[in-house]
């Protein structure tokens, strides 16, 4: 009986997450589509997306962020931000982590999930990971971004690895980004979101998401055959912080 209770419980903790992810865009939905109409009302869009989308989903989930930052973000910079992936709460925590708005660069297919997936498209850069055509466009679309003072945001896995690997192979988008338009590369560690909110559906619960900012690490002196060395690297500086934690 304990057992169904806790089943019934945590199932409806999982509703309730997509309850707090619909209903701040349902009711600034004629705001939101204003601001995501032109580009240069992207700065208001990831406000509200910052300050009161995420804030309303992980505050009203009882996930309360908890970030440590070895190096500050600079107003006005650009920046490669890249962490890893573990949970539909990552994408709210990187909204309260970073002040300076930037732009996710993402999967195409998230374009289908619902309300959130007509906005998705509307304000990210999307990738089609097995289109080398949609690749390269990734990489004029982010310069355009870049130009006006954005930031981008890349989970290098490439998606969310299955639960039993700590953290997956890199790829090098992100890096090879980073190098082309000499902007630093912003390693964070998510520590808590898988235990908070995975996507097996029966756990998960409320509590810290601990977050750690690393030194940023400066590309403007590279070339693009060092891109392989950099993912390595900032993976081996993440995996080497994730497994500490576990012990």
């Amino acid at each position: 009986m304990l057992r169904l209770l806790k089943k019934a419980g945590q199932l409806l903790y999982r509703i309730w997450f997509y309850i707090l992810v619909a209903i701040p865009i349902i009711v600034f939905s004629p705001l939101l589509i204003i601001l995501s109409i032109s580009e240069k009302t992207y700065p208001q869009f990831f406000w509200l997306a910052r300050n009161i989308w995420a804030t309303i989903i992980l505050y009203g989930m009882g996930c309360i962020p908890k970030i440590k930052y070895e190096e500050k973000l600079v107003k006005g910079k650009s920046y490669m931000l890249v962490a890893n992936h573990t949970s539909m709460l990552d994408i709210m925590l990187m909204l309260r982590v970073s002040r300076n708005p930037f732009v996710f660069v993402g999967k195409k297919e998230l374009v289908k999930i619902p309300i959130f997936g007509f906005f998705y498209k509307r304000v990210c850069i999307m990738v089609d990971r097995e289109d080398s055509k949609s690749r390269m466009g990734v990489y004029r679309r982010a310069q355009r971004r870049l130009n006006q003072g954005l930031s981008i945001c890349i989970f290098p896995e490439g998606g969310v690895p299955p639960e039993e690997i700590v953290l997956d192979e890199f790829k090098d988008g992100a890096f090879k980004m980073g190098i082309a338009h000499s902007i630093p590369i912003v390693p964070i560690i998510f520590f808590d979101a898988k235990r908070r909110f995975p996507f097996t559906i029966y756990r998960g619960g409320p509590g810290w998401l601990r977050v750690k900012v690393f030194p940023f690490i400066k590309t403007d002196a590279m070339v693009e055959k060092q891109k392989g060395e950099l993912r390595d690297n900032v993976r081996k500086l993440m995996l080497d912080q994730l497994m500490a934690a576990a012990e």
